[in-house]
């Protein structure tokens, strides 16, 4: 069975929501199915690690999850306008990928939350968009055929899926903002599932 991998960091819960909305949509789609991961917390001080496997939770994504994937959903909370530490460490680390060209040509779209409607969601997306085309993947957004996306007073971009989580990540996803993360699993699959023949 052909998987897209949905990798998430998220610290107050709403990118890991998203994420099971994302996959919600991906599964969606016959003949694929989502396989989540999340990346571990990092930390100032070096004698500070996460243990190999969570305690709870979905389990640490390694490179070769996206080797075996056919498609990558990748999500993050906004750090003022830019993609999470953590992530950015695991990102970081696929270099060895970057060499062998593992992921050239596979679809990959990106998703975030933020505390407050200019907290960078739309720069977010886009620190993580980077990384993915210096990888030589094909970057999937949502088009404005999703009447969600004009109509929401809350998140969503072309760029990709948002959400508008409060200061205090206190907000509960919208309506608009769940039919966007799984309209986007779901283009991201049928996208994968095409690029895969």
């Amino acid at each position: 069975m052909n998987e897209i991998l949905v990798l998430y960091y998220s610290q107050g819960g709403a990118v890991r929501e998203m994420a099971q909305l994302i996959a919600r949509g991906v599964e969606s789609v016959g003949g694929i199915k989502a396989r989540i991961r999340t990346v571990p917390k990092v930390s100032a001080n070096y004698e500070a690690t996460e243990p190999d496997i969570p305690a709870s939770g979905d389990p640490y994504a390694e490179s070769r999850d996206l080797e075996e994937c056919i498609g990558l959903a990748l999500g993050s909370p906004t750090r003022f306008g830019n993609m999470a530490a953590p992530m950015k460490y695991f990102l970081d680390g696929t270099a060895g990928l970057w060499l062998k060209g593992a992921l050239i040509n596979k679809p990959a779209a990106v998703f975030t939350s933020t505390g407050s409607m200019h907290g960078g969601n739309e720069s977010t997306l886009i620190t993580m968009i980077l990384p993915l085309m210096h990888h030589g993947m094909i970057m999937v957004g949502l088009p404005y055929s999703e009447p969600e996306l004009s109509a929401t007073l809350s998140g969503g971009t072309p760029y990709g899926a948002s959400h508008i989580g409060g200061a205090m990540d206190d907000k509960l996803i919208t309506n608009d903002e769940k039919k966007l993360c799984i309209a986007l699993g779901k283009r991201l699959a049928e996208t994968a599932l095409k690029l895969a023949k």
